[in-house]
């Protein structure tokens, strides 16, 4: 059984800053693309960012320059850095592990910017 727990979310500012935190435990050989995406109200769950085992990162245009993915391969977590939020950021952020078969999802953590 493999679990994703996610942590960081809540409200904040427009202009802010939130680090949001995936854990992934369970039954696991190796990870390969770990990922966030997110999910606001009405809309398409979107990918925000993601990054390969290697070490190779890729962002959604919306938050390049904002927003930075890392992860730490011994503890099998994945973090994102949200700098400069903005209101239109507010969603579910769900984090995304790929074990080289069906993908993993978390539960999701909401993220609201608002003053």
């Amino acid at each position: 059984q493999v679990q994703l727990v996610e942590s960081g979310g809540g409200l904040v500012q427009p202009g802010g800053s939130l680090r949001l935190s995936c854990a992934v435990s369970g039954s696991i050989f190796s990870i390969d693309t770990m990922g966030w995406y997110r999910q606001a109200p009405g809309k398409q769950r979107e990918l925000v960012a993601g990054i390969r085992s290697g070490g190779s990162i890729y962002y959604a245009d919306f938050v390049k320059g904002r927003f930075t993915i890392s992860r730490d391969n011994a503890k099998n977590t994945v973090y994102m850095q949200m700098n400069s939020l903005k209101p239109e950021d507010t969603a579910v952020y769900y984090c995304n592990a790929d074990l080289g078969g069906p993908d993993y999802w978390g539960q999701g953590t909401q993220v609201t910017v608002s003053s």
